[in-house]
């Protein structure tokens, strides 16, 4: 029996899934990763915290790890530590 090549398109579709998971751990959130404050206040209002006006954000570098980044965001309301761990809602705490 002989055996067929693949087609061309059946190459470059694997090429392409090979790019995007590349592309995918690259996006990855790391604790280095510049995070703006107001996709932070997004996030942390979509768990249900108010936060009126962000005033600024900045990360915990010592709280950070490897997978986990810990961030302080100040709203015109009040202030929260948050930790990120990617695919989990956010740990909040309310600091003040």
């Amino acid at each position: 029996m002989r055996r067929q090549r693949a087609r061309p398109a059946v190459r470059c579709g694997f090429a392409a899934a090979g790019l995007f998971a590349l592309v995918d751990v690259a996006c990855a959130q790391t604790p280095n990763t510049v995070t703006p404050p107001e996709v932070l206040a997004d996030q942390l209002r979509s768990q249900g915290y108010p936060c009126d006006r962000v005033s600024g954000a900045e990360q915990d570098v010592a709280a950070s790890r490897r997978d986990v980044s810990v961030w302080v965001l100040r709203c015109s309301n009040g202030s929260y530590r948050m930790t990120l761990v990617p695919d989990v809602a956010a740990k909040v705490e309310r600091i003040d």
